[in-house]
């Protein structure tokens, strides 16, 4: 019997090498479709939607594409039309990427930068600013040289 064995990821953030790529090439097929406003529906009509990432299954048969419409509103509105296009979305991408199969497409609402604001919000807060205020002086009292020694 063979054994399968399970390749590792080499690299960062996850996925292969080829995944990466190939969620790149998809991405830009993705955002040129977009931009140049092929998709001919109502609700995409006046919002400018950007393409942050792509994530390729390690078949390369489903491609997840994060979406976010500039301003960050009416989500559900622009998700629910790209949706409604998948099947010629998927077609735009396959004659611009160069692979055995179309991958199968989800779209999913990218959310980091809500996330990220939060947390920003969240270190600004007088309650985690003393904290790190504090942590940052018994860092210094208990090696205050640490500085020095690095320097020689």
């Amino acid at each position: 019997m063979p054994r399968h064995h399970q390749k590792k990821s080499s690299a960062p953030g996850g996925g292969s090498q080829r995944q990466l790529r190939v969620g790149e090439q998809v991405r830009h097929a993705m955002a040129e479709i977009l931009a140049q406003g092929n998709v001919h529906d109502a609700d995409l009509e006046g919002h400018i939607i950007t393409v942050p990432e792509v994530r390729m299954s390690p078949d390369l048969k489903l491609a997840t594409i994060y979406v976010m419409p500039l301003g960050g509103r009416d989500t559900g509105i622009v998700l629910g039309a790209l949706e409604r296009n998948k099947k010629f979305l998927r077609g735009e991408v396959a004659r611009r990427v160069n692979l055995k199969f179309a991958p199968d497409i989800r779209f999913r609402v990218d959310e980091r930068f809500d996330e990220a604001e939060r947390i920003e919000k969240l270190l600004r807060t007088p309650a985690v600013q003393k904290d790190l205020e504090q942590g940052v002086a018994q860092d210094l009292e208990q090696d205050p040289d640490s500085d020095r020694e690095e320097e020689r």
